[in-house]
């Protein structure tokens, strides 16, 4: 074998296991230290248990309710938004004004998240509690809203590069029987694209559960099951970021853990769909 290919094998090989091992060793950690409520029967129970740390309950069952909430809320409201934008880019005009949008977009991937926290706080919650006429603005509407924004630049470069997967030729014979813009878009590029579309859904959905800092500032922090979209709820993410100064031996900071877990295991699952569905889109 060359010795400049085996050098290269070697090095992603080790990037590979490094990065596993790295995965797995943060997985194990939380393990370890939740260990004490698998002993003791509390961890399954505080999946769905209210938090009230005076009556004695700790569970993260409206922390795990308001993540799923927010981040559903804001795929839904990211996908017309990013669809609109990646069909403008990529189809309808790929080049000059396209081109420039794309710059945009990529730039808009680079601005701090406490940026869009900021522009809630002061403008979006504002609206929002001018729009519903009570309460303080900071909800799940506001939450979902902001972080839509934040996880569209990301779902628009996933749409437009899905675009790319389309055969030209398929596009030429469309061009030659006379299809116009949205017919070619419906009957060429969805069927082509949407596997690949639905991994960019995916991760979009777990880059809005990992926020932190959205949640924390416009979401209302309230440690209680939603009831709708203008009740203030607490994510994962914030909890983990709330109690973290608590005493370490108090099973209000073991909390974290089953926090961490939670998100471990709902995020590496739609890593895994995406993978999946990956692979039955390259098959």
């Amino acid at each position: 074998m060359d010795v400049k290919a085996f050098l290269s094998k070697s090095m992603f090989l080790g990037a590979c296991l490094l990065s596993t091992g790295i995965t797995l060793g943060i997985l194990g950690f939380m393990l370890v230290l939740a260990y004490p409520l698998f002993a003791r029967g509390l961890f399954w129970e505080m999946l769905i248990q209210p938090w009230s740390p005076g009556q004695g309950l700790f569970g993260v069952g409206p922390m795990i309710t308001g993540t799923l909430c927010i981040a559903s809320l804001a795929v839904v409201i990211s996908i017309p938004i990013s669809l609109g934008v990646a069909c403008f880019v990529g189809i309808v005009h790929p080049g000059g004004k396209g081109r420039i949008l794309k710059s945009v977009v990529e730039a808009m991937t680079s601005v701090p998240t406490v940026i869009y926290g900021f522009v809630g706080v002061f403008l979006l919650v504002p609206l929002v509690r001018t729009l519903f006429s009570g309460g303080s603005g900071m909800c799940i509407l506001s939450a979902g809203m902001m972080l839509g924004l934040l996880i569209s630049p990301t779902m628009i470069l996933f749409f437009v590069q899905s675009f790319t997967l389309v055969p030209q030729n398929h596009l030429d014979a469309a061009d030659a029987l006379g299809a116009n813009t949205v017919q070619k878009f419906f009957y060429i590029v969805l069927p082509w694209a949407w596997k690949s579309m639905v991994t960019g859904l995916i991760l979009s959905f777990g880059r809005a559960m990992g926020d932190t800092l959205i949640a924390l500032m416009i979401s209302g922090n309230a440690a209680a099951f939603p009831e709708s979209v203008l009740d203030p709820a607490r994510t994962l993410t914030a909890h983990i970021a709330l109690i973290i100064a608590a005493d370490f031996d108090s099973i209000e900071f073991k909390t974290l853990f089953v926090c961490g877990i939670s998100l471990y295991a709902m995020t590496g699952f739609g890593v895994v769909l995406a993978r999946g569905l990956g692979q039955r889109g390259r098959a």
